[in-house]
């Protein structure tokens, strides 16, 4: 760096001063990121000209200290971003029920209904002391003459046609959820789209902020021998 100390006639084109009081660097041999921030607040700056290591080292430091800000600031916008799609993923699988439901008549909630209590045990139970109370009424022997007597024909007329209308109910409302099933296929399809789509998305940020951040390390690493070079000399 020698070569690059120049004599008294010589000054510093931020500070002024002449080269016999301070050490001047080329200005040519001046890193371009730093020289783009000289520039910034120095609009004079002439390639051709000097600057004093003291103001070097100041802007070597306002480099480095901006480049940490602006990876902070980095950080903090990728972690929003993630907030942000985790909570535009929750509200949207919470909407499939919503959306199926709103769309049905009455009479398809009501087989609904109808299917849900044909398979319950609530159902079970009742149709099952129907059936004894039935038998037992129709066959005591307090019952002189039983409106339904063995073997119970009218009982069987009942249960068929209790089979026959209860079978397409269920059937509806099998469709009928079938269809929803499809429906969230479809949704949680769209939901696992959109979050591989935001993994990638996010592996694709991550691999950015690795890079500039092994790029900004390298400028530090450069800059921070290029002032051991300058102590050494």
């Amino acid at each position: 760096m020698a070569e690059n100390r120049k004599s008294a006639k010589n000054r510093c084109q931020i500070c002024k001063r002449p080269g016999g009081k301070v050490e001047l660097v080329v200005a040519g041999l001046v890193r371009p990121v730093v020289e783009g921030l000289i520039k910034k607040s120095f609009t004079e700056w002439d390639s051709n000209g000097f600057i004093c290591l003291d103001d070097l080292n100041r802007y070597r430091n306002e480099y480095v200290r901006t480049l940490i800000e602006q990876e902070k600031g980095e950080l903090s916008q990728l972690e929003k971003e993630v907030l942000e799609s985790i909570t535009q993923h929750e509200i949207l699988s919470t909407q499939v029920d919503e959306i199926f439901e709103s769309g049905l008549t009455f009479g398809q909630r009501l087989s609904d209904r109808m299917a849900r209590f044909g398979g319950s045990w609530q159902f079970i139970i009742i149709f099952a002391g129907i059936l004894f109370g039935w038998v037992t009424v129709n066959t005591t022997a307090l019952l002189i003459k039983p409106f339904d007597p063995f073997p119970y024909i009218f009982l069987n007329l009942l249960l068929s046609c209790l089979a026959a209308i209860q079978a397409p109910i269920i059937m509806m409302s099998q469709n009928r959820q079938e269809a929803k099933d499809r429906l969230r296929v479809m949704h949680d399809y769209q939901v696992n789209l959109k979050a591989e789509l935001e993994i990638r998305q996010l592996h694709q940020k991550l691999d950015h902020l690795l890079s500039n951040q092994w790029e900004r390390l390298v400028e530090i690493q450069d800059i921070q021998m290029e002032v051991l070079t300058e102590m050494r000399s």
